[in-house]
């Protein structure tokens, strides 16, 4: 079972962090089998049935039994809206006994939701996008949390900084093994630079030899090695892949189409609670923070003013003019077509109606639009 962190001999010591990204593996393709040895079968049955087409519909309490959200990575920051969901009862609220949050490493998020393993998986557009084309999975997006993927290069200023694509000519660029290589072609080709124009080798996932000056640039999250590089006496530099060519977006929900078929007011009474818990997440990024590092990521060694910090740069992600307008987890037309053209440069050929059915959020949306915050 390939693990989402290193082995223990190429982590660095004390606690854990950082992401160290489930989109550095998540787009292999990894098959089901290993997914299905993974987690114990998820519980609790939908009452809901049909498809409404009205908004989340109220339910009695627990009705929806227990949901399974296979989170991406750990309990850190990354997952403020669901702590406020759990902490402040949205989820009973909304019908539930209770949503577990499961944490990685795991294989892919996807495997597990087309194992039957979990209701909804936390994952990407690509991932997602390989295991519909490659295996013909019944997958779908039906929201993302963040806008805009974290992807980064990262160098600074103490090197040799890396400010615009034209820049990455004549670099050293730490480039993580498999799906990370992937990408950050689809960012050279999104540019019009050939490979050859840089040099790339194959880093790890944390940012020591960026530091320690071996490469001049990193592969890395906007919201993340950042500030490791910052805490540790250097300058971060920042070239975003999402405004520079691939708008990928991240932490998409994933679900099957017959969960959408068949247990759809279920699924819109989930994404109702978590609305409202990452609509509180963003206006309090001290309490998320203070949710991750105390309560629910307790035993991971996070700081509250690290994770604050963390939760700042990750609203930018998080919120978007568009999202002002539409609400949290909506994805306009434009934005879907822009994400089909990234994945096309990265290798995959998929349609946004094969991807994407945004329809449940639409429906919540017009049943309560006191969700959207503007």
């Amino acid at each position: 079972m390939t693990l989402l962190v290193p082995p223990p001999n190429q982590r660095p010591s004390g606690p854990i962090h950082d992401r160290r990204g489930f989109f550095r593996l998540a787009g292999l393709g990894l098959g089901v089998g290993a997914a299905g040895v993974a987690l114990a079968a998820c519980g609790g049955g939908s009452s809901s049935g049909g498809s409404s087409a009205s908004g989340a519909a109220s339910a009695a309490p627990g009705a929806y039994g227990t949901l399974a959200l296979q989170l991406s990575w750990i309990k850190n920051i990354e997952f403020a809206g669901e702590y406020m969901a759990d902490s402040k009862g949205y989820y009973t609220q909304a019908g539930f006994e209770k949503v577990d949050l499961v944490t990685g490493p795991v294989d892919s998020a996807d495997a597990l939701v087309l194992a039957k393993n979990v209701d909804v998986g936390l994952s990407a557009p690509d991932a997602t996008a390989r295991f519909i084309t490659e295996q013909g999975a019944p997958l779908k997006i039906i929201g993302s949390t963040f806008q805009k993927n974290p992807f980064c290069i990262l160098s600074i200023e103490e090197g040799k900084p890396i400010r615009t694509v034209q820049d990455l000519i004549g670099k050293r660029l730490g480039i993580q093994a498999g799906t990370n290589q992937q990408i950050f072609a689809g960012l050279l080709k999104a540019n019009g630079i050939d490979p050859s124009q840089v040099e790339q080798v194959v880093v790890q996932y944390e940012p020591t030899p960026l530091t320690e000056k071996s490469v001049d640039g990193f592969m890395a999250y906007t919201t993340n090695e950042p500030f490791i590089v910052k805490a540790d006496g250097f300058t971060p530099v920042v070239l975003p892949f999402a405004d520079n060519g691939l708008p990928l977006t991240a932490e998409t929900f994933t679900v099957l189409q017959e969960t959408i078929d068949n247990d759809r007011d279920k699924l819109k009474a989930f994404l109702k609670a978590e609305i409202q818990g990452w609509n509180d997440a963003v206006a309090n990024p001290a309490e998320s923070a203070r949710l991750a590092a105390e309560v629910y990521g307790k035993d991971l060694g996070l700081d509250v003013p690290g994770q604050t910090e963390q939760m700042t740069a990750q609203n930018d992600l998080v919120v978007s003019a568009d999202t002002k307008a539409n609400g949290l987890f909506t994805l306009t037309d434009a934005l879907q077509g822009e994400i089909i053209k990234a994945l096309g440069d990265i290798g995959i050929s998929i349609t946004a109606a094969d991807l994407f059915d945004l329809s449940l959020l639409d429906e919540v949306y017009s049943a309560d639009p006191s969700l959207i915050k503007a």
